[in-house]
């Protein structure tokens, strides 16, 4: 009988309100948890050689509903890629998962996607995480508007 890996999904969601690493991993780390690993993507203060004053975040009216398909989609992928490598000694520890992104206005130093996994062990949890950021960042329909210092304002995703 082969062991199913278990997964939680926390939390996967887009945020009007302010988000940050710490409750990321206070929602995931658990007793049996022998990893936590978090994500921080912070809003910088340039972008290919100008300054940056603040980014706006817009989202596209699927992009709450793409959010928890990538989740659930890595989910699926991973409890397969667990069974079929017959993961040794069937870990009672679930993979916890947390993920949101910002929506709206934000200042430089502002987190805009936040993510933390807790696993049994760290290979997994690096994994995981890994691959759940870059997955939001590619499939999410979010577009960021980049306010310049010199008063410019460009729009970066909304092409891809």
């Amino acid at each position: 009988m082969g062991t199913e890996m278990a997964f939680e999904v926390v939390n996967a969601v887009l945020s009007a309100e302010p988000i940050s690493v710490d409750q990321a991993i206070a929602a995931v780390e658990s007793d049996t948890a022998g990893a936590v690993v978090s994500f921080s993507g912070v809003v910088r203060n340039h972008d290919g050689g100008k300054p940056v004053e603040r980014l706006s975040y817009s989202a596209h009216p699927t992009a709450h509903q793409v959010m928890t398909d990538v989740v659930a989609q890595l989910v699926a992928e991973q409890s397969a890629a667990g069974r079929s490598a017959g993961a040794g000694g069937g870990s009672s520890q679930p993979v916890r998962i947390w993920a949101a992104h910002r929506i709206g206005m934000l200042e430089i130093g502002d987190p805009a996607l936040v993510c933390a996994v807790s696993a049994a062990h760290r290979g997994q949890a690096f994994a995981v995480c890994s691959e759940l950021v870059d997955r939001i960042k590619e499939q999410v329909p979010i577009w960021k508007e980049q306010f310049f210092t010199d008063g410019t304002v460009e729009w970066v995703g909304a092409g891809n």
